[in-house]
């Protein structure tokens, strides 16, 4: 019950921080893309909560930890969360005085992609039990090689990034997409601190770096 109280708590909070973030600067409470997003992204994430807290509670207790102990890891999650809130922000404002002229297949296709990588986001939770939101090594920890795991040394940071590109077009909003496009080079930093951490500390992953030899990208990087 502790943790089913501590997992609604947050999801309250951040569904509450993203509606003001998004609707306050629209100025209304019309504006059917950022209705849109809230579904895309609330709706799964409740579901996936629910289902990680009756399978695996554990797992959902570590999902609920962002408290980032290293400081390159802290001054990433800084400037995600200014990006975030700006981005949010400026969707709004686009909103309200229609500075950003989409198609609606934009947002349609880019809602699509969302859910995609929402699923794919779910097949690397389930392939990785030892997946947390921070950076660090646990005890017993081993080495993931299989499935997606096999193709890119990171598919949680792949499938995030596009997640996240995917929320300014889903918010209609090209203006938003700028501020978003500076979050791949935020899991870069991020991707290669971590890095260091495991070559170091996790037994195996030098190997892996070896059998694996993309980060995020096949056959790019």
């Amino acid at each position: 019950m502790k943790l089913l109280a501590e997992a609604l708590t947050k999801f309250t909070c951040g569904l509450l921080l993203v509606g003001l973030l998004i609707f306050l600067p629209a100025g209304t409470l019309q504006y059917t893309y950022g209705w849109m997003l809230m579904g895309l992204l609330f709706i799964p994430m409740l579901i996936a909560g629910f289902v990680m807290l009756a399978k695996s509670p554990e797992f959902l207790k570590k999902r609920l930890d962002v408290k980032e102990k290293q400081g390159t890891q802290k001054g990433v999650v800084a400037v995600s969360g200014l990006m975030f809130i700006a981005g949010f922000v400026l969707a709004g404002l686009d909103y309200r005085f229609g500075w950003s002229a989409m198609p609606n297949w934009v947002n349609i296709a880019a809602s699509v992609v969302f859910l995609l990588d929402y699923a794919l986001y779910a097949e690397v939770m389930r392939e990785n039990a030892y997946l947390s939101r921070t950076v660090k090594v646990e005890e017993g920890q081993t080495v993931v090689d299989t499935g997606l795991y096999g193709i890119v040394r990171h598919p949680m940071y792949a499938v995030t990034i596009e997640l996240f590109m995917m929320m300014p077009l889903v918010l209609g909003s090209w203006w938003a997409l700028i501020v978003f496009a500076i979050y791949p080079a935020v899991i870069v930093v991020r991707l290669k601190d971590e890095e260091e951490l495991l070559t170091r500390e996790l037994p195996g992953y030098e190997e892996y770096k070896k059998k694996v030899k993309w980060r995020l990208l096949p056959f790019i990087w």
